[in-house]
């Protein structure tokens, strides 16, 4: 009930200034007269975002959910895509596939990590939290989460996928690589840090699929199914 009750308010949030207003005098008409209370109202918010970041870690955790996903896939590290570029020039292109895959592999390995800190982040949210969330923009929760967890999720994510950039032999294929292409007369040597360029790209990821769930959320109300939803969405029609 409380779920519904939370797409309704994030519904309320594409209307306008006054709509909003309106809506939410009355649902404080409605918290006065017993029907609704603002720990309801707080709750549907928590409830909705954990079910958000739970579809989240689900979908980036599957196999190939990086790699199969251009939006959130893992390319070759940036500050030394000359590397990429020169090995697929000299013939190593499917060398440097390989590594690309087995890096995205890994990042799935630690995407199911993230889930119960971002659900201590979404518990711990006062109601004053939840009120300026679902007043916020589109992304104000995603926003919130990125705020509240990132140092937290970096700290637990970089062990993680370091160990599981070695299951895969995603650090052998790097070291390959980057010995490969130190050894080419006249470069310049490179030796990036893989675990926190891989640690960065995944938590980027799962905001990215957050905000997205977010977005759903926010735009998408589902069917009326309780008494109380009927009436709270009265107050809107």
């Amino acid at each position: 009930m409380k779920n519904y009750l939370l797409l309704f308010i994030f519904f309320t949030v594409s209307c306008t200034s006054a709509q909003i207003n309106q809506t939410l005098g009355d649902i404080n008409n409605t918290i006065s007269g017993g029907g609704i209370t603002e720990s309801d109202v707080a709750m549907g918010l928590k409830e909705a975002l954990i079910k958000g970041v739970q579809e989240s870690g689900e979908m980036a955790g599957v196999p190939d959910g990086f790699l199969k996903r251009p939006e959130i896939k893992i390319p070759f590290p940036e500050d030394v895509q000359k590397v990429e570029i020169r090995l697929r020039q000299i013939g190593l292109g499917g060398e440097v596939d390989r590594f690309v895959e087995s890096m995205n592999h890994g990042a799935e390995d630690a995407a199911a990590l993230a889930v119960p800190i971002f659900e201590r982040a979404v518990r711990e949210m006062t109601v004053q939290d939840a009120w300026g969330i679902l007043k916020g923009n589109d992304d104000a929760a995603t926003i919130y989460l990125r705020e509240k967890t990132s140092d937290q999720l970096y700290v637990a994510f970089k062990p993680v996928v370091e160990s599981s950039l070695e299951k895969v032999n995603a650090t052998r294929y790097y070291g390959d690589i980057i010995n490969t292409y130190n050894k080419i007369p006249l470069v310049q040597k490179v030796d990036p840090d893989l675990n926190s360029y891989v640690t960065r790209k995944a938590m980027d990821g799962l905001f990215y699929l957050i905000a997205q769930e977010e977005k759903k959320i926010r735009e998408d109300p589902l069917e009326r199914t309780s008494d109380l939803l009927k009436k709270v969405f009265r107050m809107q029609d």
